[in-house]
């Protein structure tokens, strides 16, 4: 029987978790989070496949990618989350449930942030949880795929 694929897909300078204001984004790394998320994917049965980019085209072609071979999307599309009509449009073409996760809540921090455009699509939006949010995430898909 064929797992149900999860794509979790993260934007610019989240490969740099661990390293980057861990007072901010936490101690985990990307490859920490991507492990646990499979780990816990299993365990729900779903099939999990993390990946990362610095690159608002690339992060674009990764959504459109998903698309007929992805049960959902679970994003943090960091930076980009505030600034990218690009990326709710290829989210709007996705058929799938999508959660948006920010490792920090984006509401108690610079005013900037405090707008998403991903928000718009999201079935749901987990912030301020850490790396945890991932796995929140996970849950809350195996549920709306149930």
């Amino acid at each position: 029987m064929t797992r149900p694929r999860i794509h979790i897909l993260n934007g610019p300078n989240l490969n740099l978790l661990g390293q980057r204001e861990p007072g901010i984004y936490g101690h985990e790394s990307l490859e920490d989070i991507a492990r646990d998320c499979a780990a816990l994917g299993q365990e729900l049965g779903l099939e999990t496949a993390l990946q990362q980019t610095n690159h608002e085209g690339a992060l674009v072609e990764m959504i459109q990618a998903a698309r007929g071979v992805a049960a959902g999307i679970i994003i943090n599309p960091a930076a980009y989350t505030h600034s990218s009509i690009a990326i709710l449009d290829a989210l709007t073409a996705f058929d799938g449930p999508v959660i948006e996760v920010h490792l920090s809540n984006i509401h108690k921090r610079e005013a900037f942030r405090h707008y998403s455009y991903v928000s718009t699509r999201a079935d749901a939006v987990i912030a301020g949880c850490g790396a945890q949010g991932y796995l929140f995430a996970l849950r809350r898909m195996a549920v709306l795929l149930g």
